[in-house]
């Protein structure tokens, strides 16, 4: 594989509750084995382990005709025995195991896909986690929609439209492993074209999320430099004096007059990367209904 090609991660259907959620995703391991429905089995005692206490019984035994004492020696061996054939790691396990059997249609493991929608949902999963990390949806300054909730949910349903498309492509593939002669290649190609047309769909709607995470990206750029111009607006006058006391006339730098004007322009700016931000985020709602 490509180094720079990243697999996507497990994704996990956002409308489950947070335990299950929290239970699935603290297992891999128990995912995989759930999607090819093995359930650990149960370890009974090390049998070294059971030879040796028993070994030490009965040496015991041996040495003491007192029946009482022989009772007892029954007891605990009963008892180490039991102790042995404990395993709370393999409960746990199998617990977690059909925890996510009752939940198999609820998360997605990256092998669930083929290459070209594994690349797709990585892509989904990239511009999601670029705009719910910025600056200024951490700010609460995209209010066109809610991106906590709308964008894990949007991200889930592609990720369930992608696997559905590589499950189909690999039923297609193996039902028509190869080229089929020209004579009746023409019959194939309407399956061939839906295949094709689901992923052209599936690949806009990415893009308008993607061009989403990029107007966020810019608008991120352009609030820090809003914020670090407020904090120097307020540091003016230390400039000024500090010119006017080092400075000559001729080398006065005539542009911090204008560093009001400045600030406003980059304001102006902000808001309008803003505006552009959310229009972006109208298009991708107008793309998921369609």
């Amino acid at each position: 594989m490509d180094p720079r090609r990243r697999p996507p991660h497990l994704l996990i259907d956002p409308a489950l509750p947070a335990p299950i959620s929290s239970a699935l995703r603290a297992s891999p391991q128990a995912l995989r084995a759930a999607r090819l429905g093995q359930i650990p089995r149960r370890r009974g005692p090390d049998p070294v382990k059971v030879v040796a206490i028993a070994g030490l019984l009965l040496l015991m035994a041996s040495l003491s005709a007192t029946g009482g004492f022989i009772a007892v020696l029954v007891l605990i061996s009963f008892s180490a025995l039991r102790g042995l054939g404990n395993d709370p790691e393999g409960r746990r396990e199998r617990r977690r195991v059909r925890v996510a059997m009752e939940h198999r249609d609820r998360f997605i493991l990256p092998e669930d896909l083929d290459g070209g929608c594994g690349d797709l949902l990585r892509r989904t999963q990239d511009a999601t986690e670029t705009i719910l990390s910025s600056e200024i949806n951490r700010a609460r300054l995209l209010d066109t929609i809610d991106n906590a909730v709308t964008l894990p949910d949007q991200t889930w349903r592609i990720a369930r439209k992608l696997v559905r498309l590589s499950d189909m492509r690999a039923e297609h593939n193996r039902l028509v492993p190869g080229t089929p002669p020209p004579e009746v290649a023409e019959a194939f190609t309407p399956y061939v074209k839906a295949l094709e047309t689901a992923e052209l769909s599936l690949t806009r709607r990415i893009r308008t999320l993607e061009e989403y995470a990029r107007q966020v990206r810019k608008a991120d750029g352009v609030y820090r430099a809003y914020l670090q111009l407020q904090v120097l607006a307020e540091r003016t006058p230390r400039y000024e004096a500090l010119v006017a006391e080092t400075a000559e006339d001729s080398l006065a730098l005539p542009g911090l007059e204008h560093l009001t004007e400045q600030a406003q322009q980059v304001k102006k700016l902000f808001h309008e990367s803003i505006d552009e931000a959310r229009d972006a985020a109208r298009h991708l709602l107008t793309a998921t209904d369609s």
